[in-house]
């Protein structure tokens, strides 16, 4: 992982509708369409499914607003902030030195082709944020993504 991978801050928002509004209006954020997915994922507990709704901000730095899911690690966190996330281009190299250092895994996602490839996952320290690694091979559509922000 390497600090200018960051690429995004990710808000876990009961309601992602208004807060994309409030957004708006307070600082004329564009959004990109909202995404919704049921997303298979791994727990430390097994594999769920989540239904994941979720949006970006039209601009950079990109903020990445997620509706809450009760009894997941997607609820809203004290500090407001849910996540940093970073691009990696090995999400299992850089997941394994995290947790070398401390980090827990809480979830993560393989590539539903069957390949194996893990897409992303999540890691919280006792002390620093949730850390979420994406594997650069999504960016490609996550860029097709923001570019509808753009059309709005």
């Amino acid at each position: 992982m390497k600090a200018e991978n960051l690429y995004h801050t990710g808000i876990v928002v009961d309601d992602l509708d208004a807060t994309m509004e409030r957004f708006s209006k307070l600082a004329g954020y564009t959004w990109t369409d909202v995404v919704e997915v049921e997303q298979v994922a791994q727990t430390p507990a097994g594999e769920v499914i989540i239904p994941m709704r979720m949006v970006y901000s039209g601009v950079d730095p990109r903020l990445e607003l997620l509706q809450t899911v009760p009894g997941t690690v997607w609820t809203p966190a004290d500090s407001g902030v849910h996540h940093i996330g970073y691009w990696s281009d090995d999400v299992e190299s850089d997941l394994a030195a995290l947790q070398a250092n401390g980090m827990g895994l809480e979830v993560k996602s393989y590539n539903p082709d069957g390949s194996g490839t893990l897409l992303w996952a999540y890691v919280k320290g006792p002390t620093t944020p949730r850390i979420e690694l994406v594997s650069r091979a999504m960016e490609p559509f996550i860029s097709y993504w923001w570019s509808s922000a753009a059309q709005r």
